[in-house]
C-alpha cells in the first residue's frame, strides 16, 4: 500500500533529479514539490507509438484466440486499449488479462477489465510467479510491450508450453539534449537524489553524463528492482535504493527516508 512521507517537510529545499518518460516525470515532481522538494525533469527515455502494421492488425482482429493478455507497462496498455476500441466495441470473454504491476492493472481495470497482477511485486519476476501462468500447454498469450525489451516473459512462458506473441505498440529512445542541458541538470543543479525506474534508464543518464564531472554517483538513486540496483552499484552508484512500491507517495519516501538517513550518519541503501 502506498504510504506518504513521514515527514514531508523532510525534503524542504531538496534537489530532486527525476528521469521518468512524460506524463509521469511531471506527475511525480508535484509530488515531490507537495514535500517541499525542487525537482528537475529531465527523462531520460521518450516513447512514441508504433505505426499500424497488417500483422498487428491481424493480431487483433484474432485476439479471441488469445487465452491470456499481458501488458508490460501503463504506456503499453493504454495503447493496447486504443487498438482494442478501433476493431472490438465489444471485448471476447474468458480472456485472462495481467498487468505488470499496480500501474499498469489500474489502466486495464480503468477499462472496465478486470485485470491479475502480483500481490506483491511488480518486476516480470513477479508475474511470473502466478499460478494462472505456471502451465500453459498450447495456450495462446498475447504480450503487449514496447519494440525491445527483455525476453523474459516470452522464454519463461514458452518454457511452461505456452504459444506467446510479442506485439510491440511503441518505440522508446534517448533524448537529444544539449550540452548546456546537460551541465545544467547535473552539475549547476546538484542533485540531492535521482530517479531512474528501469534500466533502460539508468543506462541512459550514464551515458549522458559520461563526459562531464558530476557527484551523482554519490547521491541516492531510486530504482524499481534489485537487479537494476545490481546495475546501478556495476556503474558506480554508491546508494541505490528500492522503494515500498512504485507508487508516487512511495517514491516520495523513499527519497525522505534515504536523505534522512544520511543525515544521522547511517547512509544505508536497500
Amino acid at each position: 500500500m502506498a504510504t506518504p512521507p513521514s515527514d514531508p517537510a523532510s525534503l524542504a529545499g531538496r534537489r530532486i533529479l527525476i528521469c521518468r518518460p512524460e506524463p509521469e516525470a511531471s506527475r511525480l515532481a508535484r509530488q515531490f514539490q507537495a514535500a517541499g522538494a525542487e525537482t528537475l525533469v529531465l527523462p531520460m527515455i521518450e516513447r512514441e507509438p508504433l505505426p499500424e502494421t497488417p500483422e498487428r492488425r491481424a493480431t487483433i482482429l484474432g485476439l479471441d484466440e488469445f487465452s491470456h493478455v499481458i501488458a508490460v507497462s501503463p504506456y503499453a496498455a493504454r495503447l493496447l486499449l486504443e487498438a482494442l476500441d478501433t476493431w472490438w466495441p465489444q471485448l471476447p470473454i474468458g480472456l485472462n488479462w495481467y498487468g505488470v504491476g499496480a500501474g499498469t492493472a489500474k489502466t486495464l481495470a480503468e477499462h472496465g477489465l478486470k485485470p491479475r497482477r502480483p500481490d506483491e511485486g511488480w518486476t516480470s519476476e513477479a508475474l511470473l510467479k502466478l499460478p494462472s501462468l505456471a502451465r500453459l500447454d498450447n495456450e495462446r498469450v498475447l504480450v503487449a510491450r514496447g519494440e525491445q525489451g527483455r525476453e523474459l516473459i516470452r522464454k519463461t512462458l514458452e518454457a511452461r508450453g505456452a504459444r506467446v506473441t510479442m506485439m510491440p505498440l511503441y518505440r522508446r529512445y534517448c533524448p537529444d539534449y544539449t550540452t548546456a542541458q546537460v551541465h545544467s541538470a547535473l552539475i549547476q543543479s546538484t542533485p540531492d537524489a535521482v530517479i531512474a525506474l528501469s534500466g533502460e534508464t539508468l543506462n541512459n543518464l550514464i551515458a549522458l553524463s559520461a563526459n562531464c564531472s558530476h557527484n551523482l554517483y554519490d547521491s541516492p538513486v531510486i530504482v524499481p528492482a534489485r537487479r537494476i540496483a545490481d546495475q546501478a552499484r556495476a556503474a558506480g552508484f554508491n546508494a541505490p535504493c528500492i522503494p515500498g512500491s512504485l507508487a508516487d507517495n512511495d517514491i516520495v519516501a523513499a527519497v525522505a527516508e534515504q536523505l534522512a538517513g544520511r543525515e544521522g550518519g547511517s547512509g544505508k541503501a536497500k
